[in-house]
């Protein structure tokens, strides 16, 4: 047992960090590895792999995703704002390589192999995103004169320009929801932000209209005897035989047939095998881990904290919510993964990456800590 008057890092850590929330994530990683166990051998062995291929990769990329998570929890908020400035920058340089050096699988440029190891940088460009537009928000709260907000803006074209020429439409959308939102929480004009939500409609529509694989998809969801709808449709079936309860672990139909049964549509193999009582407690995990965070987030006087907690918690929330409407035919198919339960290595480090960074931010720090950090940045304003 760890005293309170204990002054150790480790002491001070557990005694501040919301541990609500902290479980609410674990079981959401536990279910990952139950679902994986259950989704990914067909998937593994009809392309000749071993059956825990998948499995066992999960469960790997689990080890490091707990160390990332659990030292950046650590952090105090401005060692969060220098490191997301570091990941961010080299994400950004990692996504141009990748542009320009990286495979085209079925037309895009989203991966590329360093050491040996597959990497997708913009899955770690997203939390680190959200904790410097964060930033810059909260500077323009504190002093109107500084252009942050057209510096936010700047990253955002940059990053959004970077993600349409791999090309990854998911991803700009989920990052242009959340940029939208951390500039509605900041207290913008509500005429910036019909404007942007102008721009993006007319960027949804240029995009059907330039962008062939783009249009498909949408022409697809509108009428689907237009084209190929096997993944979803496959899906929607899989809920109807799993019912309420399902047909039981490892007896599931829909895996066998699905090509992203452990990725993009694991929560229609949850369906299926464990029923729509499952579904619905994993959706209860994500619902709480966003209010949750929300509602520590706007406890905190930082006004920092309360804007980089809020954008991580609707990033996480925004994704979860794509990738199950993907699932319930919704919305138009997008390659979105469910946090902590599909598979995939940089998704589920940059999850945790984002995760930790929301359980350091609602952390319950001493008023004293909070007042020195902005005495801190008034000295340097002033300097």
């Amino acid at each position: 047992m760890l005293a309170r008057d204990q002054r150790t890092p480790f002491s001070d850590w557990w005694w501040t960090v919301d541990k609500l929330l902290l479980v609410a994530i674990a079981a959401l990683m536990l279910a990952g590895v139950i679902l994986s166990l259950a989704a990914s051998p067909p998937v593994a062995t009809r392309i000749g792999l071993d059956p825990f291929h998948f499995f066992n990769r999960h469960v790997m990329f689990l080890v490091p995703s707990l160390i990332v998570l659990i030292g950046v929890s650590f952090m105090t908020p401005r060692q969060i704002r220098r490191t997301a400035l570091i990941v961010f920058a080299v994400s950004i340089a990692l996504i141009v390589l990748t542009l320009l050096v990286g495979p085209e699988v079925k037309g895009s440029r989203r991966w590329i192999t360093l050491l040996g190891v597959n990497i997708q940088a913009s899955e770690a460009a997203k939390p680190a995103f959200v904790i410097v537009a964060a930033w810059l928000f909260a500077e323009s709260t504190k002093r109107p004169e500084m252009p942050a907000t057209s510096m936010a803006l700047v990253l955002l074209m940059m990053l959004v320009t970077l993600l349409v020429m791999e090309p990854d439409f998911g991803q700009t959308m989920l990052i242009l929801t959340v940029w939208g939102a951390l500039f509605f929480i900041a207290g913008m004009r509500m005429i910036w932000v019909f404007g942007l939500a102008g721009a993006a409609g007319a960027g949804l529509f240029g995009a059907y209209l330039l962008v062939p694989h783009v249009a498909g998809r949408i022409k697809r969801f509108m009428n689907p005897a237009s084209g190929d709808t096997f993944q979803v449709d496959t899906a929607m079936e899989a809920f109807w035989n799993g019912g309420w309860f399902g047909l039981g672990p490892g007896e599931g139909i829909a895996k066998r047939s699905l090509p992203d049964s452990h990725t993009d549509f694991v929560f229609a193999v949850a369906a299926e095998e464990f029923g729509i009582i499952l579904c619905l407690m994993l959706v209860a995990l994500f619902g709480f881990i966003v209010i949750r965070t929300l509602t520590r987030a706007y406890a905190t006087e930082d006004m920092f904290s309360r804007f980089a907690a809020s954008g991580l918690a609707i990033l996480f929330g925004v994704q979860a919510t794509i990738n199950m409407a993907v699932n319930l035919q919704l919305i138009p198919a997008k390659g979105m993964t469910l946090p902590f339960i599909s598979y995939g290595g940089s998704s589920f480090v940059s999850l945790a990456y984002g995760v930790g960074m929301m359980l350091a931010l609602t952390r319950q720090r001493p008023r004293t800590e909070i007042e020195s950090m902005e005495g801190a940045s008034a000295q340097r304003a002033y300097a």
